[in-house]
């Protein structure tokens, strides 16, 4: 399959603060996140779009990106349960420290309510301002990369809170015929027919 991969950034912040979340939606910066959680929430929200490179993981490059300096999980709750959640991996360089949106996405469930483009706003907040709760230098750029297996919204999401295009690049990847899906994604085993009757 052809995939084109675009990669965005900002270079200021946004002038306008964050939307506020509707009532019983809450956004939470999970500062004891753990490997076994950091994967479910990737299987999570990317089961459903063919994210699927770090499925074969074992726990160890988990833990080691975890424990990189400054990387922030910031996850969206409603109901009790996680509906989403945002990866911020700052990396520092000459001029300041640069925050990659490592990931970001809605959960199934949260598909259609009208949340994402909120959240992404809070997202690129929290991106900004992620020095002030790290001792990291100044954030001298916010950026992302979204291609064609994310959710169809995703590039269209990034441009209108401010990323702009910078690169646009085109490979031919093998992709399964169907995304996983979060049950597969997570570990859950494939349904019966009994199981799929609700048997």
């Amino acid at each position: 399959m052809n995939v084109t991969t675009w990669s965005l950034q900002m270079l200021g912040p946004s002038a306008r603060a964050p939307r506020p979340f509707p009532e019983g939606v809450r956004l939470d910066l999970a500062t004891g996140i753990t490997p076994e959680y950091a994967r479910f929430l990737y299987a999570l929200v990317g089961g459903n779009w063919n994210w699927t490179d770090r499925l074969g993981w074992t726990r160890q490059p988990w833990a080691d990106e975890l424990a990189g300096p400054g990387v922030e999980f910031w996850i969206l709750y409603s109901g009790g349960v996680p509906m989403g959640y945002v990866q911020l991996h700052p990396v520092v360089e000459a001029d300041g420290t640069h925050v990659e949106i490592l990931y970001f996405g809605l959960a199934e469930q949260a598909l259609g309510r009208g949340l994402g483009g909120g959240f992404l706003e809070h997202g690129i907040a929290a991106a900004w301002t992620l020095p002030d709760r790290t001792g990291l230098p100044p954030t001298a750029r916010v950026w992302v990369h979204t291609c064609t297996l994310d959710g169809p919204a995703a590039l269209a999401n990034y441009q209108a809170r401010g990323l702009a295009v910078y690169k646009t690049e085109e490979t031919d990847q093998h992709v399964p015929d169907q995304p996983l899906g979060a049950w597969a994604a997570t570990g859950g085993p494939a349904p019966t027919t009994d199981d799929d009757r609700g048997q």
